[in-house]
């Protein structure tokens, strides 16, 4: 049996030469998923979800706890300068964040960030004058929608008055 390859190396084929689902290892491994299991000679990795999980409750208690500390200091310190309160509130956010990336879901939402922002990225914005194009065409298509509804507006009125007059 022959092996087919692909004259690129990422991209995979009819043969299995790249895998069809991509797992991103390395965060898994970091958020505790996965963990390394040595049998015989060979490394082996297991999932392990039962224990990346464990003490989410525990931290999500946490982080809620920063935030009403926070809301209920800056009530109860109203009095003391703006520039300090927002300081400690700032602080108490990253304090909060960092214990919340530590969570399952924490990690997971900042995988999401990095590959929006990565989309975003990719988008090729209009120029000026496409912009300006754009929004010309839209308000000249408002006007004329605006002017018909009210040529009609006042032509059912006029009917009416025919009528009921």
């Amino acid at each position: 049996m022959v092996e087919h390859r692909s004259p690129k190396p990422a991209v995979g084929g009819s043969s299995p030469s790249w895998p069809a689902i991509y797992v991103d290892t390395a965060s898994r491994m970091r958020s505790g998923v996965l963990r390394l299991a040595k049998k015989g000679n060979v490394l082996t990795m297991s999932a392990k979800a039962e224990d990346a999980g464990r003490f989410d409750g525990l931290k999500w208690s946490l982080v809620a706890l920063l935030v009403a500390g926070g809301v209920g200091g800056n009530i109860y310190f109203s009095s003391e300068s703006l520039l300090y309160r927002v300081i400690a509130l700032l602080v108490l956010a990253l304090i909060a964040g960092y214990i919340a990336y530590g969570t399952v879901k924490g990690e997971a939402f900042f995988e999401l960030l990095k590959g929006a922002r990565t989309e975003i990225r990719k988008v090729v914005w209009p120029s000026r004058q496409e912009s300006t194009q754009t929004t010309l065409i839209v308000v000249a298509f408002v006007v004329v929608a605006a002017l018909i509804l009210w040529g009609l507006d006042t032509l059912l009125g006029w009917l009416a008055s025919m009528v009921i007059g």
